[in-house]
């Protein structure tokens, strides 16, 4: 019963980096689609959004069950239900990523992105990527250390998004209003994707070490939300 119990804990972490490749695959190919008005792309990235989907519903079930006929305690326990809240994480990723495939779809046969600020974008989308497969890394290494520095690498993906607003407000007056809307969206949504991945991170301490970390994403989930309805 224990080997198999352990059998469905290494499931759940190899089903949770699954997660972090899918969601990174998915980032990468809508800023390409956002970058190259790439229509067939959007769709594609907002269609592959079920799988992710599909896989969170399968790993809470799992770790239902486990919880149910297993009853874990102690580091067992913490296993379980911080993975649940992680695949909450990543599923949220998938969701982002979709979100700025639909820019793209929207503004379709345009491209959303301005020449000028095409770089400061496609910077953020790799920046997105990084984190992402580094805490597909953390997920499986159980590396607080690692962990703990992909907290810190964050940093850049804020300052990067501070850094589009910037250019926006100085630039007032030459973007259109909806071209306005797009960026501030989008830039919500490269950050709050690497926000995600942050929350992933501090997960993984939580499993190590027991110690908890403030959750600050509660609310935001609600806000990306309301954005994503301006895009229908």
């Amino acid at each position: 019963m224990r080997d198999a119990f352990h059998e469905d804990l290494d499931t759940i972490t190899d089903q949770l980096v699954e997660m972090t490749r899918l969601a990174g695959s998915a980032m990468a190919r809508a800023t390409t689609a956002l970058i190259d008005a790439d229509v067939h792309l959007a769709e594609s990235v907002i269609a592959a959004d079920d799988e992710l989907d599909a896989i969170r519903e399968k790993l809470d079930a799992l770790s239902i069950d486990l919880l149910a006929r297993q009853q874990p305690v102690a580091t067992d326990l913490r296993i379980v239900v911080t993975s649940m809240r992680m695949s909450s994480d990543l599923e949220r990723m998938g969701d982002l990523a979709r979100h700025v495939a639909k820019v793209a779809r929207l503004r379709y046969p345009e491209k959303a992105i301005p020449a000028a600020l095409v770089g400061q974008v496609v910077e953020m989308g790799q920046v997105a990527e990084r984190i992402v497969a580094k805490a597909g890394s953390v997920i499986a290494s159980k590396d607080t250390e690692a962990a703990l520095q992909l907290e810190r690498e964050d940093d850049d993906m804020d300052e990067l998004h501070r850094r589009l607003f910037a250019a926006l407000l100085a630039e007032r007056g030459v973007y259109e209003p909806e071209t306005i809307v797009d960026l501030t969206l989008l830039g919500r949504y490269y950050e709050r994707f690497a926000d995600h991945a942050v929350s992933v991170a501090r997960r993984v301490v939580f499993l190590v070490t027991g110690e908890f970390q403030r959750e600050e994403l509660d609310h935001e989930s609600v806000e990306d939300d309301r954005e994503a309805r301006l895009l229908g």
